[in-house]
């Protein structure tokens, strides 16, 4: 194989790892949130805003892994 398709199967791995990733990170915090508002029902504003800005930080990692990806591939 030539390293040009070599990169590119490299970053379809690294996009298919992120996108995996961040899935489950994003299923993993919705999941404790719920537990978290079924166990504390008056603590649930408190509970939704910090799931919020926690799900941004995990797409902003994740969109700057898929972004790195892109530019492997074109390099």
């Amino acid at each position: 194989m030539e390293s040009q398709a070599l990169a590119f199967l490299a970053a379809g791995f690294g996009a298919a790892g992120v996108t995996f990733g961040t899935a489950y990170g994003i299923s993993k915090l919705a999941s404790m949130a719920m537990r978290g508002i079924s166990r504390q029902p008056e603590a649930a504003g408190d509970i939704r805003g910090v799931t919020i800005i926690t799900a941004a930080m995990i797409e902003g990692v994740a969109l700057l892994s898929a972004v790195v990806c892109f530019l492997l591939s074109i390099k």
